[in-house]
């Protein structure tokens, strides 16, 4: 066993892998969160380049660099019309899905993702015996922990300060042993966010520690394909558990695995965005990154 060791409290601006990717992805949340806030008025470029201060010409190539869309776009993607069009959209496929017998229209990301759960056993030991293996890597939105154990991936959160990662995994696994190993973590946290047109490989494994009804909901969210949003009564109808929306969106609070587990593809049933603990400049960068990626995938 490992001797039990605290976790690394290193400021995110001396994490060398987080350093560059963090900062981009500030002046992107933030020319979000501008962009979303004023798109009544139609902002134009200039006002969002100034915004972010940045010349238009750099924030322009930045934004579609990263997006791979404009910034008219992108903002396009997360407005409320666009929303619903996506919502009625989704629910035609997990019908059709259900209707065929398939197991999901998400079968594609079951084939690069597999999830186990704990034994109620092992949720009640806290993690005893178990070695988590931790670092800091930079993302397309932002700084994320990415922690693993020999069973697969068992946490990753997005952090602005390292932190906060480190008080969840105690707070998670109180009994394991932790290891900070960026290491180690490097590679699975390159393939986590690995370009969506790379074969996806031999699939990546989930280890969650949740109550039943957690884990069924986090196994839902994971039917959810790219591109596709569903409310959280879409979702509790898929669980079989209609008149449980408060419920699922308790559930979905608690999902330890941010991104590989879609729960920011869940919005309200308006078409609002709704909130997202990692913050909801960044539940909006997500679902426009990927709607854009989605629009120019090859039919």
């Amino acid at each position: 066993m490992l001797p039990r060791m605290k976790l690394d409290d290193t400021p995110l601006d001396q994490v060398p892998a987080a350093k560059s990717g963090a900062r981009d992805y500030e002046r992107i949340a933030r020319a979000i969160d501008y962009l979303r806030r004023n798109v009544t008025g139609q902002p134009d470029l200039v006002a969002a380049a100034r915004h972010v201060h940045l010349s238009e010409h750099h924030f322009q190539r930045l934004f579609t660099r990263w997006a791979g869309v404009s910034p008219k776009r992108f903002v396009q993607f997360l407005t409320l019309e666009h929303a619903k069009a996506r919502l009625a959209t989704t629910r035609g496929v997990l019908d059709l899905a259900g209707a065929v017998g398939l197991s999901g229209p998400g079968r594609l990301h079951d084939l690069f993702v597999t999830l186990e759960a704990m034994s109620p056993g092992e949720y009640k030991e806290g993690g005893a015996g178990l070695v988590i293996r931790y670092g800091v890597h930079e993302s397309p939105f932002g700084a994320s922990l990415v922690a693993i154990t020999a069973r697969g991936i068992c946490g990753l959160h997005f952090v602005d300060n390292p932190s906060d990662g480190n008080e969840r995994l105690r707070r998670d696994w109180p009994d394991a042993e932790l290891c900070r190993d960026p290491a180690a973590t490097a590679p699975v946290a390159e393939r986590i966010f690995r370009p969506l047109s790379s074969p996806p490989g031999r699939p990546l494994a989930l280890l969650v520690k949740g109550t039943n009804f957690q884990v069924k909901v986090w196994r839902a969210l994971l039917e959810l394909p790219v591109g596709a949003l569903a409310s959280y009564g879409d979702v509790a109808a898929r669980i079989e558990a209609p008149g449980s929306a408060r419920a699922v969106g308790t559930a979905i609070g608690a999902n330890p695995i941010a991104w590989l587990i879609p729960c920011h593809r869940v919005i309200r049933e308006s078409g609002a965005l709704g909130g997202y603990r990692w913050g909801s400049e960044r539940k909006a960068a997500m679902l426009g990154w990927e709607a854009a990626r989605a629009e120019l995938r090859p039919a």
